[in-house]
């Protein structure tokens, strides 16, 4: 179970921590190997692994124009946190006055007497607080007053670093296998299911229509095999379509439409989890209802297929 706190719990005088300090968007093996440090050092002392969080994300306050939308809510960012033996979570709203903060007075108000750090594990190019002024050499001379260590972690990646940015341009342009490699796992999009307007129960493909949450980074147009979580755990193959019905619409508005084969239960307003396994094909239009419904056949076969070489179980941060 994660202990979370919130600006407005208030003070709290917690047992010494090991922390590591980021946004963790994603939770993606990058993080995991911070994090795995973490948890080592903070059994090795028999003090607590605790994380320090940001939310919203700082480039939304920052730099408002990008736009950033994230990998995962800040529920799953915990729950993936807790997954990887995070014990604590404490959750900074960031906002102007965080961000024009010292590194010095970040560390004294959050690391040194609010979380009593005994050890700080940042990644090798880590920096924080106004300017992005703090850094490793910043944390190291805070360390030496303050009696804290600091463990830079090697940066880690393949091909590329593996990163939330990466992960992110991979899943724009719909390379779910490619976000997969970074994150160690399928990317789950989580959303609650709202009404439509039956056009897939016309086709003889009911769909469960995802309403996500505002800010959450959603695939690129195009049809996917994929595993949805149902409220009760269970996990399903899932046909996904990620798009605007152009067989239909000549402008539509961007629609998550899950199919779950063989499920005749009404899933209105519960929350899904959607595990994206494989991109099957782009979004298209076709000569004729009767051919649109031919290749959903085949989507759905092809998910079906691909849906049973999937193990769950196999990934202990699929939240």
């Amino acid at each position: 179970m994660v202990e979370i706190r919130y600006d407005h719990d208030g003070p709290f005088d917690p047992p010494p921590s090991v922390v590591a300090i980021g946004v963790f968007d994603g939770v993606h093996r990058g993080h995991q190997a911070v994090l795995s440090e973490v948890v080592a050092l903070a059994n090795e002392r028999g003090h607590t692994p605790s994380v320090i969080t940001f939310s919203p994300h700082p480039l939304a306050v920052l730099q408002p124009d990008k736009k950033i939308k994230l990998i995962q809510t800040l529920e799953q960012r915990i729950s993936a946190l807790g997954a990887v033996g995070i014990e604590r979570v404490r959750v900074i709203t960031f906002d102007a006055n965080t961000a024009m903060e010292s590194p010095e007075d970040f560390v004294n108000r959050h690391v040194v007497s609010e979380l009593h750090t005994s050890g700080v594990v940042i990644g090798e190019d880590f920096h924080f607080g106004h300017n992005r002024a703090g850094n490793v050499t910043v944390l190291r001379d805070m360390g030496q007053v303050h009696g804290f260590s600091v463990n830079p972690a090697v940066i880690v990646g393949g091909v590329q670093r593996w990163s939330s940015t990466a992960i992110r341009h991979a899943l724009r342009q719909g390379d779910v296998d490619g976000a997969s490699e970074i994150l160690g796992r399928p990317f789950v999009l989580r959303g609650t299911v709202v009404h439509g307007d039956a056009r897939g129960r016309d086709l003889g493909y009911p769909t469960a229509n995802l309403a996500c949450i505002e800010g959450q980074l959603i695939p690129g147009i195009g049809i996917y095999a994929a595993s949805v979580r149902l409220p009760d755990g269970h996990w399903w193959p899932a046909a996904v379509s990620i798009g605007t019905r152009p067989q239909f619409y000549e402008d539509g508005d961007l629609l998550v439409e899950v199919h779950i084969p063989g499920f005749a239960g009404d899933l209105y307003d519960a929350e899904l989890n959607v595990a994206f396994l494989q991109r099957l094909r782009g979004e298209m239009t076709f000569a004729s209802v009767e051919d649109l419904v031919a290749q959903i056949d085949r989507d759905v076969e092809q998910t079906t297929e691909i849906f049973k070489k999937f193990s769950p179980e196999a990934h202990e941060l699929l939240r």
